[in-house]
């Protein structure tokens, strides 16, 4: 667990908030119970000392001889809380309790409670003042009682502290379900996929954010798709006018005998049709970002790749191209429009950056396309950087710099990964290029 989780810190916080809360109950019900256990304890002693002194009368007036001290024996050995002694206006001893010592009971000058060093005394007369009783209780019992009543209170805590911590920690968790759903539903959003969060079920806290959330998502989509239909219309429509001025370019230069307006001619004319691949590139771009990129239905794949290879041995820049397919049918449900445009721009590709040699096309059964090349061999550092938009491999290239940037997109787009390696495995130098049409695809929930 992360020492920066929102569920742990307030565990703990919660937690110690309950200790705290705990602890300032006990504290202020062991005040209140201490002060009337010190009522209780007064009232016993009280009682005690009145009972015994009504005893001691009886015993005084009764006696034969004056002035005589009984000590009354215990008969059992036992703890006593309270001792007595009974005596005269004189202090002569009538009556002690057998543990009690005279020497530690003070006579007051009244009756009533007293506290002497670590003694509670409770004095009483009777018979006009001529027998006086003083029972002591050690105020060490009263602590010791108040000491076992605070520990009582206290050492559940070992026990309901870290409980309590569990049990919120989990607690928490439960709570947090619908963040987790929330979060969960975030992660499937992507400059792909921008639908709106489910908003049932949502807890009354989290409604505001789903909301926001949902209005970012709705802008960030308006904002994509105006990217994509400019993209996509400003290619279109640059296409007729290009190849228009191409056109009337060309026949100028038919028209011409001049030399040099014959080279500025073909300079231009090279210019005009970089324009025109870079407005297709453009459009694709724009399918690859834009269109439905997965069928209901699977299709034979096979046909396509073969009538993409059979369109560059038709060109005038033609090189040997080698398609391996398989024998058998190699079903996808990825748009055939898409898997021409990945497997043309990754011929083109090959084409473009590799030494004259023969490229390979290869369709494996599991629906994974590899094209190969022969050349030098891509630098580590620029392989990482290949795939982004309007890079090339190579800089002096009249390439767009969007091939491989839109195949990546495709691939992202099916749930796939367009893999790269240079050198070729197995060999010293090249390039490969390879991309599975059977992706593992996520299902996506809401």
């Amino acid at each position: 667990m992360k020492g920066n989780s929102i569920r742990l810190r307030s565990a703990f916080l919660l937690s110690g908030i309950v200790t705290l809360l705990w602890l300032g109950t006990a504290m202020a019900t062991l005040r209140l119970v201490s002060e009337e256990m010190a009522e209780v304890f007064d009232s016993a002693l009280q009682e005690t000392g009145q009972r015994i002194l009504q005893l001691a009368v009886v015993d005084v007036l009764n006696r034969d001889e004056e002035g005589v001290n009984r000590r009354v024996t215990g008969l059992a050995e036992h703890e006593e809380h309270f001792t007595y002694v009974v005596r005269d206006p004189e202090g002569r001893l009538l009556l002690t309790s057998h543990r009690a010592r005279p020497e530690d009971f003070p006579l007051f000058p009244d009756s009533g409670f007293h506290d002497t060093g670590d003694m509670r005394f409770y004095q009483e007369m009777a018979v006009r003042g001529t027998v006086i009783l003083t029972i002591a209780e050690p105020l060490s019992h009263r602590r010791e009682a108040v000491v076992n009543m605070a520990l009582s209170l206290a050492l559940p805590l070992l026990v309901t502290v870290p409980l309590s911590l569990i049990a919120i920690f989990y607690g928490l968790g439960f709570g947090l379900r619908p963040l987790n759903r929330l979060r969960d539903q975030l992660a499937q959003r992507g400059a792909t996929r921008l639908a709106p969060l489910v908003r049932t079920g949502v807890p009354s806290e989290l409604g505001p954010i789903v909301d926001t959330i949902n209005d970012l998502l709705m802008r960030l989509e308006r904002a994509f798709a105006a990217e994509r239909s400019f993209a996509a219309n400003a290619a279109h429509e640059l296409r007729t006018p290009l190849a228009g001025a191409l056109g009337q370019l060309q026949r100028l230069r038919h028209q011409s005998q001049d030399p040099e307006t014959r080279r500025r001619a073909d300079e231009v004319e090279h210019t005009l049709r970089r324009l025109i691949r870079l407005s297709e590139k453009l459009m694709q771009l724009a399918r690859a970002e834009g269109a439905r990129l997965l069928t209901d239905a699977a299709a034979d794949i096979r046909p396509v790749l073969d009538m993409v290879v059979r369109d560059f041995a038709h060109a005038a820049s033609a090189r040997e191209i080698r398609l391996d397919l398989p024998d058998q049918p190699v079903l996808a449900r990825v748009d055939l429009d898409a898997i021409a445009i990945v497997a043309r721009n990754l011929i083109e590709n090959a084409i473009r950056h590799g030494d004259g040699g023969t490229i390979s096309v290869r369709l494996d059964a599991d629906a994974t396309l590899t094209v190969e090349n022969s050349g030098p061999t891509v630098p580590a550092d620029r392989m990482l950087s290949l795939t982004d938009r309007f890079v090339r491999g190579n800089s002096v290239d009249d390439g767009s710099g969007l091939g491989l940037a839109i195949v990546q997109t495709i691939a992202g787009r099916i749930g796939s990964q367009l893999v790269l390696h240079s050198p070729v495995p197995g060999r010293a130098d090249g390039f490969q290029a390879s991309l599975s049409f059977l992706p593992q695809i996520p299902q996506l929930t809401d």
